[in-house]
């Protein structure tokens, strides 16, 4: 009880005391370059420094594709962050690098972080220690074009084939065929590949990983999923691999029916003014079966936050933690709180927009990777080598699981 009481009082809010000590501190926080989420930080910075005056937060950000080869680095010349943001995927490749320290239990009480944040926190958990706390959880969902369903006469899909038929509806071709509007985006590097992985093989009855972590959709589920999901170009031709680079540029643009994203991208398509958009739960196969991913971003102490550093960085991770900070972060960034009584507010459960992300949350599943970028890709490579180089999709599969299996086994010596 003692425990929970003191993350509670830690995380209620910004009314903590300032360090003791008369010295400023000046912390580093660090995350990747992403426009809301760096406005929602700026934000909660300010409000932590007002109500902390002897703590100074300088947010560092760095490009996506730079960001963990920067902080990995960075904690090798012994100058990391204080407080980090990190995907939960990257884990495993943090420890290995020495960038994180587990959260002290005293200030973190195990018992409270699980019953007061979503499941899906404890893949940040290692030998009974957590190395972070989320701000806020992510799942997917359908967007629609409300003006290009309109136009075609047809509702958001439910199911897989009306999925199907209202991209075909939707599409829109030139004189020669080639699409100048999506009926649906296809975007392996973007959200496809969490949709093919823990949506499409699970609903052609499959899993994508067995009970040990090793892949499993090397198998006829795998398949009939990876054929699924080329057909969408190849067969029923109402996606394009490429278009406009980027299923939500071309979404953003009015120039896609419909596009599988996140939370994390309502922030993003908020200030579009062309056109009225909507959100739907994930569609379900023909015998009703729903699945969805889940994920999130963590907040973590640097590995060499020692000191008054560190008292200030816990101090800063238990805000930016904490339920005023998820409804920030949500009004800002659009991602859902990772607290249960954050997020399952009566005024969330029935927002049109928000309520089709809370449901995928009930079904959904974690990915445990080991090198998420690098699983990723192999996702990637698997289609474009269908799509782009027309090799056999069952060929390509194996090729894929033999190659996800390596960076698996390889990450268990």
């Amino acid at each position: 009880m003692r425990k929970g009481f003191l993350l509670a009082s830690l995380v209620a809010g910004v009314s903590f005391m300032a360090l003791s000590s008369a010295q400023a501190v000046e912390i580093e926080y660090w995350q990747y370059v992403f426009e809301t989420r760096v406005n929602a930080m700026d934000q909660l910075i300010a409000n932590f420094e007002k109500a902390n005056p002897d703590i100074t937060v300088k947010q560092v950000t760095f490009p996506y594709a730079d960001y963990q080869t920067k902080v990995i680095a960075s904690q090798a010349g012994g100058n990391g962050p204080d407080v980090l943001q990190f995907f939960y995927g990257w884990l495993d490749k943090f420890q290995q690098g020495g960038v994180l320290q587990p959260l002290d239990s005293a200030m973190f009480p195990t018992d409270a972080i699980e019953a007061d944040f979503f499941p899906i926190v404890s893949a940040i958990k290692r030998d009974g220690a957590y190395y972070g706390l989320p701000t806020a959880v992510r799942s997917l969902a359908l967007f629609y074009n409300k003006k290009l369903l309109d136009e075609a006469g047809v509702q958001p899909p439910t199911t897989l084939d009306e999925l199907i038929d209202v991209a075909t509806k939707t599409t829109k071709t030139d004189g020669g065929g080639n699409i100048t509007s999506e009926g649906l985006t296809m975007d392996m590097a973007g959200q496809d590949h969490q949709w093919w992985r823990e949506v499409l093989v699970r609903q052609m009855g499959g899993e994508p990983y067995d009970a040990d972590g090793n892949v499993a959709y090397d198998s006829d589920a795998g398949l009939k999923a990876l054929n699924f999901y080329t057909d969408l170009q190849t067969v029923h031709k109402v996606g394009l691999t490429g278009f406009m680079d980027e299923g939500q540029a071309a979404f953003k643009a009015g120039l896609a029916a419909m596009t599988i994203d996140g939370t994390f991208r309502l922030g993003a398509f908020r200030p579009i003014s062309d056109f009225e958009w909507g959100v739907v739960e994930l569609p379900a196969n023909a015998e009703g079966v729903r699945s969805n991913y889940a994920s999130y971003f963590a907040n973590g102490i640097g590995s060499s936050a020692t000191g008054e550093k560190k008292a200030a960085a816990e101090k800063f991770l238990a805000y930016i933690s904490s339920a005023e900070a998820m409804q920030v972060w949500l009004d800002v960034v659009g991602e859902l709180p990772a607290r249960r009584e954050a997020a399952l507010t009566e005024a969330n459960l029935a927002d049109p927009i928000f309520a089709p992300f809370l449901k995928g949350l009930e079904y959904a599943h974690t990915t445990t990777f080991v090198d998420e970028a690098a699983q990723r890709q192999g996702a990637i490579d698997m289609v474009n080598r269908v799509l782009l180089e027309n090799q056999d999709p069952k060929a390509s599969l194996d090729q894929a699981a033999a190659a996800e299996q390596a960076i698996i086994d390889a990450a268990k010596k």
